[in-house]
């Protein structure tokens, strides 16, 4: 159902939806957008559908039922009773068991007739496109459009004969106050969910690697739970971290801008990513990043420039870079800066003339393929 009343658009840009006729161009953003319910984290779909709605088009999102399985009969039944009065739909696509729902949903949509824009999601992507080729061709095809926000994703349709366009992932830069670091405290934040991929223990084994350079170092933990939680306090209990380590839960806008105006330095341990939202929070609250070089983070950030990167796993080598900023006020306040310019790249002034761009093609080929 579509969210609440629309937004004013931002001072100074005029709104130019498209039009049919006497009434604005009908979208459709499906995937999971969870951001209503407790706990979880406002999607890039949802941020994406009320932006385009401040701009004068006519948005509904399809589904905010968290479970995989309801949320996929919810979208369906919804494009069924929608289908007359959508023009585009916006499709996220995500890989493993949720590829099924991509799948299923874009189906649905080519037999309606619907052109549709198909957004890559999800770090995991490429190793899935490895594996089911053959099924991925198929489905990003029913696409007039394929959208990926980084390059990395972008590659992985390649090698599917396909061409995926590089549209970064948004960040509302107006919500995140700007602070220089040029002289960080030993204050750090980790900031995602509580899942092996993300591997939380890492941030556990940084803080215990600085310890003994650094005593007065601390470490905030925060986000959803998703099955590490409790293996991560044991460990920082193991190492006698407990009074080190504070751990707030998952964190709403109003938790974020407290948190990261309270630290200084972000970590990222993540064994898989893609163009990780969290890490842009980071950048335009002004916290230089220290982050592994998995997946799509090397195309996002330059090492030295808008972050420090080290590798998988590497807690020590992690552990160092948090010392070097911590030594280096130049440094700090260099990585601070930029990554602050980088995130402003990902703003909607930045990116609303390139979605209309892309909803009007996609409208058009909407139209050549109904003749």
């Amino acid at each position: 159902m579509a969210r609440g009343p629309a937004r004013r658009s931002e001072p100074g840009i005029e709104r130019h939806p498209l039009s049919l006729g006497s009434r604005p161009l009908g979208l459709c953003v499906a995937g999971p957008m969870l951001g209503r319910n407790p706990g979880w984290v406002t999607t890039q779909g949802e941020i994406l559908a009320e932006l385009l709605r401040s701009e004068g088009y006519s948005v509904r999102i399809t589904s905010t039922i968290p479970s995989r399985l309801p949320r996929l009969l919810d979208t369906l039944a919804c494009l069924a009773r929608w289908s007359r009065s959508i023009d585009v739909a916006i499709v996220s696509v995500f890989s493993d068991k949720a590829f099924v729902v991509a799948d299923a949903t874009t189906l649905l949509l080519r037999a309606l007739g619907k052109p549709q824009v198909l957004v890559l999601r999800g770090g995991a992507l490429p190793e899935f496109q490895r594996r089911h080729p053959d099924w991925m061709r198929r489905v990003l095809r029913r696409g007039c459009i394929v959208v990926a926000p980084s390059e990395y994703l972008a590659r992985a349709t390649r090698p599917l004969g396909l061409i995926a366009e590089v549209m970064p992932n948004i960040l509302e830069i107006e919500k995140y106050s700007f602070r220089s670091r040029e002289r960080p405290h030993p204050r750090l934040l980790w900031m995602r969910t509580f899942h092996e991929i993300y591997n939380p223990g890492m941030a556990v084994d940084v803080l215990a690697a600085l310890k003994p350079f650094i005593p007065d170092a601390i470490l905030t933990m925060a986000g959803q739970e998703k099955g590490r939680l409790q293996h991560v306090r044991d460990a920082a209990s193991a190492r006698r971290l407990d009074a080190s380590i504070r751990f707030p839960g998952f964190l709403d806008l109003e938790g974020k801008q407290r948190e990261f105006a309270g630290h200084d330095i972000f970590l990222n341990t993540n064994r898989i990513d893609n163009m990780p939202v969290s890490l842009l929070e980071a950048a335009a609250f002004g916290l230089p990043i220290v982050s592994t070089d998995v997946g799509g983070i090397s195309d996002l950030f330059i090492h030295e420039e808008t972050a420090l990167l080290v590798g998988s796993e590497d807690a020590s080598a992690m552990a160092d870079a948090v010392r070097r900023l911590l030594d280096d006020p130049d440094l700090s306040a260099r990585l601070s800066g930029n990554a602050r310019r980088l995130a402003e790249s990902c703003s909607w002034t930045a990116l609303r003339h390139r979605w209309g761009n892309v909803l009007a093609r996609a409208s058009a080929c909407g139209k050549e393929r109904g003749r």
